[in-house]
């Protein structure tokens, strides 16, 4: 069965390096695609979806933004799990501070560039590995800022209230983007944060292993 990952905002493929799938499963990373201007966060997930082989059963795996992806493609179609890492279901659940920003437009305000060099810089005090720490920089650094830009935009005006199931949804307790006390995970992982794919990667694969092999055998 082929398993269908999709990564955060201002990230790619290479932030799913440790996960490792049980024998029968496909790992396949959807990379970005161009937004149209304007385009809802919904409209682009069900374009991106048309990568994905909808004729056999299949997994959604979203990290983040990618989540939220997730999620849409789910409410269209009928995967055999949507999983949800460090992500949201659904729009309430954006913390409070976020609406803030949509209201003052603080998003449009605050150049991209900034948001970069300060995700970058944040690299100084999170627990990856070191070789880790230097790919983040590299895919910091990568990521297209118009992208980034429609993005925030996306989320900060996303709304949807239908959670698709079956659902499985893996969140740190110390995520300081999107923090667990606003969201409803069915696993939680113990002084993880945001990027605990690289940082705490034993506990996703893992979980991921449970929630695959439940589908295999069930």
């Amino acid at each position: 069965m082929k398993v269908y990952f999709i990564s955060g905002m201002a990230a790619d493929s290479r932030v799913f390096r440790y996960i490792q799938l049980p024998e029968g499963f496909e790992a396949v990373f959807l990379d970005w695609i161009t937004p149209g201007e304007g385009e809802s966060l919904a409209s682009y997930a069900l374009r991106l979806a048309q990568r994905i082989d909808t004729s056999q059963p299949f997994v959604v795996v979203g990290l983040s933004f990618g989540g939220m992806l997730a999620t849409e493609i789910a409410k269209h179609y009928t995967p055999a799990a949507t999983c949800l890492i460090s992500s949201i279901p659904v729009s309430s659940h954006l913390p409070r501070y976020f609406r803030t920003a949509a209201r003052l437009n603080l998003h449009k305000i605050v150049p991209v560039s900034f948001i970069k060099t300060s995700a970058a810089a944040k690299r100084f005090f999170t627990d990856e590995k070191p070789e880790d720490k230097k790919l983040l920089w590299q895919i910091i650094r990568d990521s297209d800022t118009r992208f980034i830009r429609w993005s925030m935009q996306a989320v900060l005006s996303w709304q949807n209230e239908t959670v698709p199931q079956p659902i499985w949804h893996i969140h740190g307790d110390r995520d300081d983007i999107l923090p667990v006390k606003y969201t409803r995970p069915t696993h939680t992982v113990s002084k993880a944060g945001h990027l605990m794919v690289m940082s705490q990667p034993e506990p996703v694969n893992d979980w991921l292993r449970n929630v695959l092999l439940s589908i295999k055998y069930n």
